[in-house]
């Protein structure tokens, strides 16, 4: 398929970059531009490919949060395995071949080649305008059609909203997972809980085991209703998995290193359970404990609880919304309390769609904040964000805090390193970036730089 002769890097980017602005991404255009629900247009792209979502077997993740993560650990344990994997996710944070991976021992990870992209994408294209694809569907169809190509064995597919009618629901997997259930993305999913739970539900397929990482009253009824004479369904914890006594180890040694991730390991030491004895997955447990510690060097894993800098000491998180950043938040607080570090520097931007009303309590007091806006048409401005967060505090009696605005995250970032840097304690502060991709996206490309 791919014709070497027509690539280069200059026509490469330009087709990307003419793709993506006739194609916006949710990341760009937002879910109103670019988020088309429903199966229709993805099942015939597949079938114009040749179907090679039937090429390989596969695990489906949806959830609000934690996909990535358990994504990425199960991709980093099968391919250890010695099976040839791969790995679609998303968002993107430089390059967005970062969605398409393949993962084998002991070559490691490598991202979709430009080439083999760059052809597809040329090849492709007019039947994108004629369909009217949007990027995601997209995306999956040339992470499919890769997989396909290049003999993937088992491919771990995370979810891009939702479940029910979202591109990637079109295969069927040996595993359905949903990580859990937080109040996100309401517009387009429901306005509760249970609302929310139905659509992540939508993944599970008749015959094909299902698995929940988090059980809550609002929502088990839900995901057992949906199994009911469907499909076998576990619940992640509420049961002892198999390798569940070395957890303490493991989170100690891990390079993800967020305290979410005690619940995400959770979630995939059940589905290795699962997957042993339904889809004959035999890997020893030395094997599966290297690998998950392993999960970010041997996925190429980024944006989240990542270190970018030792001096001044840097951490970026995606977490976006209140369910994630409840942990992210309190886990700063603990760092900042056990005499590490001297204090608290808060980078943070948001989209505008997002509700900040549920994040503004969740956000450390004693914190230093530099607001920031990405570049993106999404973003909510710094001011209006630092006015925002000023009000809460005074409704709160709170005082007006220490908190400024920064016309850019590059600002935001320099603003902050200079402010670590002025303190004169011999004990240094910590720095966090976060409150959306687009933030971290543009924090990590400044510090590769």
């Amino acid at each position: 398929m791919i014709r070497e002769m027509d690539f280069n890097e200059k026509a490469y980017e330009a087709l990307v970059e003419a793709v993506f602005q006739r194609f916006p991404s949710v990341q760009k255009a937002g879910f109103d531009g670019a988020y088309k629900p429903g199966l229709a247009h993805m099942r015939a792209f597949d079938e114009a490919l040749g179907s090679p979502s039937r090429a390989f077997r596969s695990i489906h993740v949806a959830g609000t949060n934690g996909k990535g993560s358990v994504c990425s650990m199960l991709a980093s344990v099968l391919s250890a395995g010695g099976i040839r994997t791969g790995l679609y996710t998303s968002p993107h944070l430089v390059d967005f071949r970062e969605r398409i991976k393949t993962i084998s021992a002991p070559e490691g990870w490598s991202m979709v080649p430009k080439e083999y992209a760059y052809d597809f994408l040329a090849e492709w294209e007019p039947y994108f305008i004629k369909h009217g694809l949007s990027f995601f569907e997209i995306t999956t169809g040339l992470c499919f059609k890769y997989f396909a190509d290049c003999g993937v064995e088992v491919a771990v597919i995370e979810t891009g909203l939702g479940g029910l009618l979202d591109s990637t629901n079109i295969i069927q997997p040996l595993l359905s997972v949903v990580t859990n259930i937080g109040m996100d993305h309401m517009a387009y999913l429901g306005d509760t809980p249970a609302e929310i739970a139905a659509q992540k539900a939508g993944i599970f397929k008749e015959g094909v085991p299902a698995l929940v990482g988090e059980s809550a009253p609002e929502t088990d009824p839900v995901f057992a209703e949906t199994a009911w004479m469907k499909c076998p369904l576990t619940f992640a914890d509420k049961v002892k998995p198999s390798l569940w006594g070395r957890r303490g180890e493991m989170l100690e040694k891990m390079d993800l290193r967020a305290v979410s991730q005690q619940k995400n390991l959770r979630t995939v030491l059940a589905a290795l359970d699962i997957l042993r004895d339904t889809a004959g997955l035999r890997i020893d447990e030395e094997t599966i404990f290297q690998a998950i510690v392993h999960t970010a060097a041997r996925t190429g894993f980024h944006g989240r609880w990542e270190k970018l800098s030792d001096v001044p000491y840097v951490l970026c998180d995606i977490g976006h919304n209140a369910h994630a950043l409840r942990y992210n938040f309190a886990q700063l607080r603990r760092e900042v309390s056990s005499g590490r570090f001297s204090s608290l520097i808060i980078v943070y931007g948001i989209m505008a769609d997002k509700d900040l009303d549920p994040i503004l309590p969740l956000m450390p007091e004693e914190a230093t904040y530099i607001f920031c806006a990405p570049d993106t048409a999404r973003a909510l401005p710094a001011q209006q964000l630092l006015d925002r967060y000023k009000a809460w505090r005074s409704g709160q009696g709170l005082g007006s805090g220490n908190a400024f605005a920064a016309p850019s995250v590059r600002e935001a970032v320099r603003m902050a390193t200079a402010r670590a840097q002025a303190l004169t304690d011999s004990t240094p502060p910590l720095i966090y970036i976060g409150g959306s991709t687009f933030v971290v996206s543009e924090a990590v490309n400044l510090f590769r730089k």
